[in-house]
Parts: structure tokens; C-alpha cells; sequence
């Protein structure tokens, strides 16, 4: 049994909106700054536990779900027909959509990706030799806006979807009516067999 139009968006849907919730929760959750504690030449940074990078990468994976099963959506073979890739990109606003969709993508895994790193890097390293080392965390801001880039990116598959349901319909619509054209057209070359009996009949 085949995915649904429906269900595709569903997941869709879920995975984007579950990457939104982690991004902005692990943006309010990442402390402003570390402690710095100085020692003999040293800075020793200390941070409170947070679930800032667990959470960024989370989102980063529901980011990267959420991408890949919208993809999917618009070229998947509902009730096991499909339909060439030249009939759905047919329309200007569907290819123009489509690429908007990877674009903001690519975008949102950037600034996802970049905040939670250096977050890592930061907790990983906490031993410096710079006397005014301030023990700073990542950029604030940059995890919130990765986690609505993401929700932006979500919208823009379903979107395209709506536009591939469109083309799908009218593909499997011009499909019928060449068929429809194509039967009249023998009908109408082929006689009946009851004209062809009488024109035998008369000539005899």
C-alpha cells in the first residue's frame, strides 16, 4: 500500500514543524556567556549544563527529514502513477517554488548547523591561556532564525506539492482526452460491419 498525497504532507509537516520547536528551544536555552574562572596564566571556562547542541542537531536532522520526504512528495508515484518531471515543472511557479524550497533548505541547515558547532567547540574547550578570554558562546540568534528558516522551508514543499497535485491533475487530464481522441478517431475510420454487407450485396 502506497503513501497518500496527504500523508506525504503530514510528515512533512511534522518533521518541519519538530525541527522548529528544537531550533527555538535550544536558542532560549543557550546560556549568553560561560563563567570565567582565572587561574596561573590560565582561563578556565566553565558552562551550565544546557541541551543547546543535543537540541541544534536534533533540529538539524528533523531539518534534513522534513527536506527529503518533501522532495520525495513531488515526484512520488500516487495510486502508482506518475507523471514525467517535464509535466510537473511545466508551470514557471512551480520550478520557481521548487528552487525556493532547496534554497531556504540549505539556508536553514547553514545557520542551524554553525551555531551548534561552535557551541560544541566551546563547551569541548575550556581551558585557554588568554588572561581576558571572556567565555563567550555561540551568536545569539542565529539557532532561532535556523529554526524559522527551517519552518519557512517546510511551507515551501508543501506549497509545491499543492503545485505537483495541480500538474498532476492536469497531465493525467490530458492524458484521458488524447486516449478519448484517439478511440473516436478508429471508430470512425473502421465501418460497421452491416454497411459493409450491403455495399457486397448491392455490387452482387
Amino acid at each position: 500500500m502506497g503513501l497518500s498525497m496527504k500523508q506525504m504532507a503530514l510528515l512533512t509537516s511534522f518533521f518541519g514543524v519538530f525541527s522548529f520547536l528544537c531550533g527555538v528551544i535550544a536558542e532560549n536555552k543557550k546560556p549568553a556567556a560561560g563563567t570565567p574562572i582565572s587561574g596561573k596564566g590560565v582561563v578556565i571556562c566553565k558552562y551550565p549544563s544546557d541541551p543547546t547542541v543535543i537540541l541544534g542537531y536534533i533540529s538539524f536532522a528533523a531539518l534534513i527529514a522534513s527536506t527529503v520526504v518533501g522532495h520525495m512528495s513531488i515526484f512520488y508515484p500516487y495510486n502508482k502513477r506518475a507523471i514525467p518531471s517535464s509535466a510537473l515543472f511545466r508551470s514557471k511557479t512551480m520550478f520557481v517554488f521548487f528552487n525556493i524550497a532547496w534554497v531556504t533548505a540549505g539556508l536553514a541547515a547553514a545557520l542551524l548547523l554553525w551555531p551548534t558547532i561552535t557551541e560544541q567547540f566551546h563547551l569541548s574547550r575550556t581551558v585557554h591561556h588568554n588572561p581576558a578570554y571572556a567565555c563567550p558562546t555561540a551568536k545569539t540568534g542565529v539557532l532561532g532564525g535556523g529554526a524559522f528558516v527551517s519552518l519557512d522551508s517546510c511551507l515551501f514543499w508543501l506549497i509545491c506539492l499543492m503545485l505537483a497535485n495541480n500538474a498532476r491533475s492536469d497531465y493525467f487530464e490530458e492524458v484521458e482526452d488524447s486516449q478519448k481522441g484517439e478511440r473516436t478517431q478508429v471508430i470512425n475510420v473502421v465501418p460497421p460491419i452491416g454497411s459493409e454487407v450491403m455495399s457486397h450485396a448491392n455490387v452482387a
